[in-house]
């Protein structure tokens, strides 16, 4: 078992920055590909990040390439989420997701290949 924690989120203006962490514990994170989604309000779960076990590897939904970066600290057992140039459509609440014993290339963004799941961080854009 893992057991995800985000933090981070809050309310900030249109073109600012936040910075989304997600703790994990429970098992060995160095192992474990990661990822962020978003469940923005009425809508469906949509991917945002994702990367390698090793960080090596990383991939953008298109909404947030050039905006956001995901990294990780694997002596840290941490997920990052550095989110630039935020827009009021980035408004939403969002997750990290963990999937253990992949392939370092591995680093789906199909929200149904994670296993686990934080309970979720609120970012609200204002415009």
């Amino acid at each position: 078992q893992v057991q995800l924690v985000e933090s981070g989120g809050g309310l900030v203006q249109a073109g600012g920055s936040l910075r989304l962490s997600c703790a994990a514990s429970g098992r060995t994170f160095s192992n474990y590909a990661m990822a962020w989604f978003r469940r923005p309000p009425g809508k469906e779960r949509e991917s945002v990040a994702a990367i390698t076990w090793s960080g090596g590897g990383t991939a953008y939904a298109d909404s947030v390439k050039g905006r956001f970066t995901i990294s990780r600290d694997n002596a840290k057992n941490t997920l990052y989420l550095q989110m630039n140039s935020l827009k009021p459509e980035d408004t939403a609440v969002y997750y990290c997701a963990a999937k253990g014993s992949v392939p370092d290339y591995w680093a789906p963004m199909r929200w149904y290949d994670y296993d686990y799941w934080g309970q979720g961080t609120q970012v609200t854009v204002s415009s």
